[in-house]
């Protein structure tokens, strides 16, 4: 893997040189947009629009716009802005992870400690694991400031990037179900039994994989050897009864027949009557 970022975690006074890397990879399929006409593939350019004329990744630099004029700038300006969070994931404050809704999760990274680093790293590791506590801090990477989170997984530090609060839309204006909403007990009842049913002696997320671009790459194969495709058999599962207590109760039954062994086939032993040696 190829590192990201690299600088260091401010703990306190101690500093621990460190390395980012992606903790995520893609699994779709990497599909081409094409034209329809020619099936020829559609290439986006970089284009000057005063002049018209394509421009080279290298001739490219970015700019704020102050009144009628841009003020370009650089590399070396945007590490200037705050040069130590350029390089330094500062760490703010320690909280308890149930503090922090899921909302505010973003993206996860790996931290490995750089050349010098490790018996640093391994300590606020270890503080963390004894403390169950979490690590929150702010660093910048590619011209963005970011709010993070740190915390043990393994042996290893576990990043995970994390939303500021104001980009988070407020949803005031949705209709949502109040707290005042009826809810009858016998119902509640219903749907914690078919929660706990639903519930194995261990969550497992490996279990869960991406099936979709499976289906989808036999179909293309299929495609491209002239194949007719079968008829999609999409079936819908509807309940007739408007009723929620009919429907939790039929749910119930259904996950029950689902988790239910298959029962073996008995098979009837039949007696053999042995014939007497004739003398």
């Amino acid at each position: 893997m190829r590192a990201i970022w690299s600088g260091a975690i401010g703990f306190g006074l101690v500093n621990i040189p460190v390395r980012i890397f992606s903790a995520v990879q893609s699994s779709a399929l990497d599909l081409d947009m094409l034209d329809k006409h020619d099936n020829a593939r559609i290439r986006y350019q970089r284009v000057n629009e005063e002049t018209g004329e394509e421009v080279a990744w290298g001739d490219i630099v970015k700019g704020y716009k102050v009144e009628d004029k841009y003020v370009v700038l650089t590399e070396d300006d945007f590490a200037k802005a705050s040069p130590e969070k350029s390089k330094t994931i500062e760490i703010q404050e320690f909280a308890e992870e149930v503090e922090i809704d899921t909302t505010f999760y973003e993206m996860p990274y790996y931290l490995e400690p750089a050349k010098g680093g490790e018996r640093a790293y391994a300590l606020l590791r270890e503080a963390l694991k004894d403390s169950g506590k979490v690590a929150i801090g702010t660093f910048v990477m590619r011209t963005k400031e970011n709010l993070c989170l740190l915390k043990p997984q393994g042996n290893m530090l576990l990043l995970l990037r994390l939303r500021f609060h104001e980009e988070i839309r407020d949803y005031e204006d949705l209709n949502i179900p109040t707290a005042r909403t009826a809810v009858k007990p016998a119902e509640l009842k219903m749907a914690k039994a078919l929660i706990a049913q639903l519930t194995p002696k261990s969550f497992d997320i490996s279990r869960y994989k991406d099936t979709y671009d499976a289906a989808l790459l036999k179909m293309i194969k299929l495609r491209a050897k002239g194949k007719d495709l079968p008829e999609p058999k999409l079936k819908m599962v509807r309940n007739k009864s408007k009723d929620i207590m009919e429907q939790l109760k039929e749910s119930l039954g259904a996950t029950k027949a689902k988790k239910a062994p298959a029962k073996k086939a008995v098979t009837k032993k039949i007696p053999v009557t042995r014939r007497k040696k004739a003398s």
